[in-house]
């Protein structure tokens, strides 16, 4: 498994971790912004990262049939660990702000799905891709992501998360910004509103 130290210095030095004043796709605000797409875009890189998540998922889970990863933010980190796996991976993505399936992709009654993401940090979209998996019938394995920044708090997902690595960064909602927020300018990164 590769080290926390090792695991900053790749998101550092990829410009993955970023600093400053962000509105979260689930409405929280945060001064820290992982943007994995960042860390893909370096696959070399992101390799190491990829392999230990892997590994641990592995471990945890014996018997996987499909990964679905939800779109924008799931897709490349679904595909290489479906490769490093060797499972079949498909993505869903939104319509009219919605999850659906699309491209001809479906999941087969009974099987046994396992949810990878990029970043989690409350479960909300994993959870919508859950309601995917109960309309097909089929059987939730879990959770995982590079990143898991949720807090006890912050997370509607119920069950344990595998993750590559668990980083702490308080979020904060519109009305208890700490004052070192609001005089920074507000970026807001996520794809969830894009139209």
């Amino acid at each position: 498994m590769l080290s926390l130290k090792k695991s900053l210095n790749i998101l550092k030095k990829t410009d993955a971790l970023l600093e400053g004043h962000f509105v979260l796709s689930s409405g929280l605000h945060s001064s820290k912004y992982i943007q994995c797409a960042k860390l893909l875009s370096f696959p070399f890189l992101a390799d190491q990262i990829c392999k230990s998540l892997a590994g641990k998922i592995k471990k945890k889970y014996k018997n996987i049939d499909l990964i679905l990863a939800p779109a924008m933010g799931g897709v490349v980190i679904g595909y290489e660990i479906g490769k490093l796996l060797k499972k079949e991976t498909i993505f869903c993505e939104r319509v009219n702000g919605k999850f659906k399936l699309r491209r001809g992709f479906n999941i087969k009654k009974g099987s046994k799905v396992l949810i990878i993401e990029d970043v989690i940090t409350t479960g909300k979209s994993s959870l919508e891709c859950v309601k995917l998996i109960k309309k097909a019938n089929a059987r939730l394995l879990g959770f995982a992501s590079i990143i898991d920044r949720s807090t006890k708090k912050s997370l509607k997902i119920k069950t344990g998360i595998i993750s590559h690595l668990k980083i702490d960064v308080p979020t904060f909602n519109e009305k208890q910004l700490p004052q070192s927020l609001k005089s920074i300018p507000i970026t807001t990164p996520g794809s969830r509103f894009i139209k």
